[in-house]
């Protein structure tokens, strides 16, 4: 017996798993195709060996740590990093020990299949981890991670990674992607763009980072047009390093086409730091309607990833900063807060925006019914706490009859845990092709339309959808 039961995920009537069994036999080695992600690119650029085991599950992965800060265990002691360079736990194999006291939190969620299809396909270990097998497993871990065939480059390669973004901000220089470039390495490891920094006015140290965006591009971003110019500057630089595609975390889906006049004086009142709450989401609403006009221009596919009430612990992010966990999901409208963009751009069928939602009400709602209808629209993916067996099988059953399959983009595992990559895209194959059973055993899809099916959501559409 190992970690993993082969028939996962897949429905337990005997005639319909068969039939997934069948689907999945079909794309379960297609090639790997992460258009969005968080990996760290210096990883490929150094390709030195992982630091130990606590550093490659637990330290980075928010997923991990945020279950166990939840039953009372502090970030400090799980060895994250404090904004003020603070103490914190610098034992690895101390922290490991605790993640592996605590493991029987994850059952039942999808962390427990990524982490065991880790510890199971990559560095082959069978018994469950707990706190008696802590240490063997740290062990095991620990030395297979100084061999070569564990460093990142290898693990790309033994993944069957075809294409692997990540995600950088504006004023990222770029500079492990440059690495990357010029080595001799032919891993596609590409980046994105991600101008929150100098795009939301409630981002901390925004007026210094609107200086910071000038300097660098060497644009007047005290105009309107200056500071949009600079925006174009760092797109080229981005597309130079294989970006295909941008990125927006807006507290909400608002968007604005103000009349040029209006949104250059509102770009003053933000750039003076005069912004009002109302009128600091107003410039973001305005913001990704000119970043859609840009990606006519320039080819960048635009996602949204809205309605995420980021850094919900003003405690956590005074003492730990952004990402650590405490991103809750919130009420979110799209249909008039997307109207403006789309009256806009929205018929334009040389522009894609891959919608994103942590607020699985408007799936039916709102988000297929738009995705089935504007050209420019495409649904990505569940998000964050929905990329789960329960969430990818919900989001079919409530998109499908709207919008199709092929007004979505396949999967995108949105992950800073590396090895988890295999896991999570595996899950989203035995989920895809469990949904596709169902349909053929219902009699909405012939068998072969299914193989079709499974084959597009695993590998073409999000090719085409991030133009990969």
């Amino acid at each position: 017996m190992g970690l993993l039961d082969p028939n996962r995920l897949f429905p337990a009537e005997p005639g319909l798993r068969a039939i997934a069994q069948h689907l999945y036999d079909g794309v379960r080695d297609l090639p790997i195709v992460s258009p969005h992600g968080h990996c760290d690119p210096r990883w490929f650029a150094e390709n030195t060996r992982f630091p130990n085991p606590a550093e490659l599950f637990v330290v980075p992965d928010h997923y991990v740590f945020r279950m166990l800060v939840s039953q009372g265990v502090d970030l400090a002691d799980l060895g994250v990093p404090r904004s003020d360079g603070g103490a914190v736990e610098t034992d690895p194999r101390a922290i490991w020990r605790r993640f592996a006291a605590h493991m029987h939190l994850f059952r039942g969620t999808p962390s427990a299949i990524w982490l065991n299809h880790a510890f199971e396909t990559v560095f082959g270990l069978t018994e469950p981890l707990n706190a008696d097998t802590a240490d063997a497993y740290y062990d095991h871990i620990d030395a297979k991670l100084a061999e070569p065939a564990f460093r990142p480059r290898a693990l790309f390669d033994q993944f069957n990674i075809e294409a692997l973004a990540t995600t950088e901000g504006a004023l990222d220089d770029l500079q492990w992607h440059r690495a990357i470039r010029d080595s001799d390495w032919q891993g596609r490891v590409i980046t994105t763009y991600r101008p929150d920094a100098v795009v939301d006015p409630d981002f901390e140290g925004f007026l210094e980072n609107l200086e910071a965006f000038g300097a660098l591009t060497g644009e007047d971003i005290t105009t309107w047009e200056g500071y949009l110019n600079a925006h174009r500057k760092r797109r080229a630089y981005f597309k130079d390093f294989g970006a295909t595609a941008s990125d927006h975390g807006h507290p909400t889906a608002r968007t604005e086409n103000l009349p040029q006049l209006e949104a250059a004086a509102l770009f003053q009142m933000v750039r003076t730091g005069q912004a009002t709450a109302e009128e600091a989401e107003a410039f973001r609403g305005q913001m990704l309607t000119e970043m859609a006009r840009m990606s006519l221009e320039d080819g960048l596919v635009l996602q949204i990833h809205p309605g995420s009430r980021r850094n919900h612990s003003a405690q956590v992010f005074a003492g730990y900063g952004r990402d650590k966990g405490f991103d809750i999901p919130g009420r979110t409208d799209y249909v008039a807060a997307l109207k403006p963009m789309l009256d806009a751009v929205g018929m334009e069928k040389d522009l894609t925006i891959i919608l994103f939602t942590l607020d699985e009400t408007t799936y039916g709602r709102e988000l297929a019914p738009l995705a089935g209808a504007y050209p420019a629209l495409r649904l990505g993916p569940p998000w964050w706490f929905f990329d789960s067996a329960e969430g990818i099988r919900r989001f079919r059953e409530t998109t499908t009859e709207t919008c199709g399959f092929y007004n979505t983009v396949g999967f995108n595992d949105d992950t800073r845990a590396f090895c988890s990559i295999p896991a999570r895209h595996d899950v989203s194959r035995r989920s895809d092709c469990a949904f596709l059973a169902q349909l053929v055993g219902t009699g909405r899809l012939s068998e072969g339309e299914a193989t079709e099916v499974a084959y597009d959501l695993t590998y073409r559409l999000v090719k085409e959808g991030y133009r990969l």
